[in-house]
C-alpha cells in the first residue's frame, strides 16, 4: 500500500488508518511515499521518514491519501497530482480521508462517483471537485474501488471497512478489538453532518 504524505498532512488522518490497515501485516505492506526523500513535517510538526519518492513507482495495489488543511495546497503541485491520478487509476483500491478526498476529487478520478469529506469544510471545499457526487451525510462512502471518509477519525472506520472487504468482517473486528477501538461500522452513522448544518 502506498501511503502518501505531503507537508502539513493531518496526523490522525494518516496514522489512524495506517495503524489499523498496517495491522494486517502479513497481507499489507505500508510504504510511505512523498515527493522528496527528506522527512515530511505533519500539521502537528512531527516528521515522518519516507520509504519511496513519487518517481519510484506508480504501481501499488492500494493507495491511501490523508487530509489536512495543506491538502488543498498539495493539490496545486502538478507532479504530485499526476502521481495520484496515475497510481489511483492502477490501484485495486483507493482510500482518502478528510480533505484528502478533495485532493483525490481534483484529479478527476472521482468524477461521476459518490464521495464524502470533512463536514466542517464541506461547503467550502466540494466546489473544487464539481464533478463528484458529494454525499453530505455519511461516515464514509464506497463507490467501486474508491473509499472516501469524513474528517479525521472517520478514516479509521473506513480503514476497517476496507479490511473487512479484503479479509472478512471477522478479521476487521479482531483488528478493531486488538486496538481497543469502537468501530462505527455503519457508513451512514454521521451526526457531524447535522452539527455542521448540512442536513
Amino acid at each position: 500500500m502506498a501511503a502518501l504524505v505531503f507537508p502539513g498532512f493531518q496526523t490522525l488522518d494518516f496514522f489512524g488508518p495506517i495503524e489499523l490497515l498496517g495491522g494486517f501485516r502479513n497481507d499489507i505492506e505500508v510504504i510511505t511515499v512523498a515527493k522528496s526523500p527528506e522527512p515530511v513535517e505533519s500539521r502537528h510538526r512531527q516528521h515522518i521518514v519516507v520509504d519511496r519518492v513519487l518517481s519510484d513507482s506508480t504501481d501499488y495495489d492500494l493507495l491511501f491519501v490523508p487530509g489536512g488543511d495543506s491538502a488543498l495546497e498539495a493539490a496545486k503541485d502538478e507532479e504530485l497530482m499526476t502521481w495520484v491520478r496515475d497510481t489511483g487509476a492502477k490501484a485495486e483500491r483507493v482510500l482518502a480521508v478528510c480533505t484528502g478526498t478533495i485532493l483525490l476529487g481534483m484529479t478527476g478520478l472521482l468524477d461521476g462517483k459518490r464521495a464524502t469529506t470533512n463536514k466542517l469544510d464541506f461547503t467550502a471545499t466540494v466546489p473544487l471537485a464539481p464533478n463528484v457526487t458529494w454525499v453530505k451525510q455519511a461516515r464514509w462512502v464506497r463507490d467501486g474501488k474508491f473509499y472516501t471518509s469524513s474528517g479525521v477519525s472517520a478514516g479509521m472506520d473506513m480503514a476497517l471497512a476496507v479490511g473487512a472487504d479484503l479479509f472478512g468482517l471477522e478479521k476487521a473486528q479482531e483488528m478493531a478489538d486488538e486496538s481497543e477501538y469502537e468501530w462505527h461500522d455503519d457508513p451512514n452513522w454521521d451526526p457531524f453532518a447535522k452539527m455542521a448544518g448540512l442536513v
